[in-house]
């Protein structure tokens, strides 16, 4: 069974989105999203993705809160650049961050994080010094971004994935 359906979470996921976007549960529906579903999770076989599996959970809750703090804050910050509410203009730039994940998972999730996060844009990551770096719209918001990605986010998932 494990051969005709590799990623068997995948190829659900794949086929109830197909479901989703295509408004019908119709029998030639669920055909065309069921062999799409099965064919893209056979095309993840050959891309060969590293598989990791979270060893603590209570580190997976405080980290969606700081996100979902962080996004409310970050939006709030953005609008008031957007409206221009604070007076004086928004002081954009680069920010280049040492990482010490090592799961390459934890690190697909870091950047979904940040990306996620309003005002902040993943760029690149090199693999050999470890760097990371970013844009930032807004860096005289007063927020330490070398900080937050560090305690807030790196450390819960640190925790989660060794």
């Amino acid at each position: 069974m494990r051969y005709w359906f590799p990623f068997p979470f995948l190829s659900l996921g794949l086929l109830l989105f197909w479901v989703l976007i295509s408004q019908s549960v119709s029998p030639g529906t669920l055909v065309l999203g069921g062999a799409l579903s099965i064919a893209l999770a056979w095309a993840m076989v050959n891309l060969g993705p590293h598989k990791s599996v979270p060893g603590r959970v209570r580190p997976l809750f405080r980290l969606a809160g700081a996100v979902l703090v962080d996004v409310v804050r970050s939006n709030i910050a953005v609008l008031r650049v957007m409206l221009g509410r604070r007076g004086k203009p928004a002081t954009s730039g680069f920010l280049t961050v040492d990482l010490t994940l090592q799961d390459e998972n934890a690190i697909a999730l870091l950047a979904c994080i940040l990306t996620a996060t309003p005002g902040t844009a993943w760029l690149e990551f090199d693999r050999t010094t470890r760097q990371l770096t970013l844009h930032i719209l807004d860096t005289a918001d007063g927020m330490d971004w070398q900080h937050i990605i560090k305690t807030r986010y790196e450390r819960p998932l640190t925790e989660i994935f060794q």
